[in-house]
């Protein structure tokens, strides 16, 4: 199989230790490339380093994380702004809105999106989007931005079919991980309505690790555990899920 993970943080400490046994672990199981989002100015030296490291097959992106969006947050977006315009990043993320922890800074998370959306637009990006506990409201915001050319991922999408319709009628596909294989996961209904032509897989490593191995880290290598239950639910072959699905990150971040 030839598998992309479109969302996994390698840089983070949980693979200061193994990094690179974690990388060849995944190529073993056909995973040939690995988009690295960013969280906030700390991780981005660790973040390029690995993509230095592993031309071609590690690509970073840039941007702010909601639960990283604090008091001094244009300050940070200041810096990932001048980064935008020394050198090319595969995508703007990961961004979006998360109200799930805490509130506080819910309008600064809001003007980081909006900032943050149009940065994808003029730049020709696509947007990667954080959307916990606010689902509907970065669905409203992408609409609101949306000029016919914006493209994208809604990262970890959880949602209903009809969320998932409004996500696809944007022009923006939805980012598949460990959450499919739970077992009350709820997406099988997603999937067997709307099937595999607007999804992509994700690990984001080392988060929401697959069954048999959930509550141990996640790693790229165990995105064959989504690609089988993807087949059970969309009734293809694993190849067919892994074709299918990889095209689709090649059409995004193309």
């Amino acid at each position: 199989m030839n598998l992309t993970d479109t969302h996994c943080h390698l840089y983070l400490d949980d693979f200061k230790e193994d990094s690179p046994e974690v990388i060849q672990r995944a190529m073993d199981e056909g995973v040939g490339k690995f988009y690295l989002p960013n969280i906030d100015l700390g991780v981005i030296p660790d973040m390029l380093a690995l993509e230095s490291a592993y031309p071609g097959q590690c690509m970073a992106m840039m941007g702010l994380h909601p639960c990283s969006v604090k008091a001094n947050y244009k300050a940070e977006l200041s810096v990932m702004r001048e980064w935008l315009d020394k050198r090319k990043f595969a995508a703007i993320g990961e961004v979006g809105l998360d109200f799930f922890w805490d509130t506080s800074f819910e309008k600064e998370q809001y003007d980081a999106f909006h900032i943050q959306a149009d940065w994808a637009l003029q730049f020709g990006m696509p947007l990667v989007i954080h959307s916990r506990k606010s689902m509907d409201e970065c669905i409203s915001l992408v609409q609101g931005h949306q000029d016919g050319s914006l493209t994208g991922i809604f990262h970890c999408f959880s949602g209903t079919v009809e969320q998932a319709e409004k996500i696809i009628d944007l022009g923006f596909y939805l980012g598949i991980g460990g959450v499919v294989t739970y077992k009350n996961g709820g997406l099988e209904p997603v999937i067997q309505k709307l099937g595999l032509d607007r999804v992509v897989l994700e690990t984001d490593a080392p988060y929401l690790t697959p069954v048999p191995f959930r509550g141990k880290r996640n790693e790229p290598a165990y995105l064959k555990y989504v690609v089988e239950k993807l087949a059970i639910i969309s009734g293809k072959n694993v190849e067919e899920v892994a074709e299918i699905t990889t095209k689709n990150a090649e059409k995004i971040f193309s």
